[in-house]
């Protein structure tokens, strides 16, 4: 699993901003929101966030520098509201299916909430679809690493058996993004109490869940 979890590491353990690389991450976000990431210029960021043009480049040599940077805080932002979702949600001492089926939920809610990705989805769907599809392996490796960390964790806890989680995380995550990039379903997403019976009759037995195969 070393080469898996590089990417989730990488996003973990991300520096805190300082002041300027703030400023500029917020006005190109911003930027990108109101213009797209096409019509979105170094001089408009530059202007948004109150920084020459020159001191811009410094810290970005290039906008597919910047564009990383901003993909990169929202990798982290959307893993830091999943981690503090959960928290809050659901007791640690929780059984399997209670912690499966907040983690789904989350992690749905997280994926269809992100106003980059359905602004994105709507006007530039030729910059963003690439990224998430064909060359989609690192956004899927995200969320497969994080699914597997949590599938360890509650093996370690005895509240799933032992198995490889590697197959099932991914399954997991693939699902996942396949509803955000396309919510047209006749699963009712909009009710929250249908997603999570949804959850609960259909995604928790896939973690083998003690008792769930049974009843299946």
């Amino acid at each position: 699993m070393a080469k898996l979890t590089r990417l989730l590491h990488l996003v973990r353990s991300a520096g805190p901003e300082d002041r300027n690389q703030a400023r500029v991450l917020d006005a190109a976000l911003v930027a990108f929101l109101d213009f797209g990431i096409k019509r979105t210029s170094m001089v408009e960021v530059a202007r948004r966030c109150g920084l020459s043009l020159a001191t811009l480049y410094r810290r970005f040599a290039s906008k597919s520098d910047l564009i990383q940077a901003v993909g990169l805080r929202q990798a982290k932002q959307f893993v830091e509201d999943v981690d503090a979702a959960l928290q809050r949600q659901v007791d640690r001492d929780a059984g399997a299916e209670d912690q499966i089926v907040e983690l789904f939920v989350v992690f749905l809610e997280g994926l269809r909430g992100n106003k980059l990705l359905d602004r994105l989805l709507q006007t530039e769907p030729e910059i963003v679809l690439p990224y998430l599809t064909v060359q989609g392996a690192p956004v899927i490796e995200l969320g497969r690493d994080y699914l597997v960390e949590f599938i360890v964790r509650l093996q370690r806890e005895g509240k799933l058996p032992e198995y490889d989680p590697a197959p099932i995380a991914e399954m997991i995550a693939r699902t996942s993004l396949s509803l955000a990039l396309t919510p047209q379903t006749v699963i009712p997403f909009e009710d929250e109490r249908a997603v999570r019976e949804f959850a609960r009759d259909h995604i928790a037995i896939s973690f083998r869940v003690p008792g769930r195969l049974a009843e299946g």
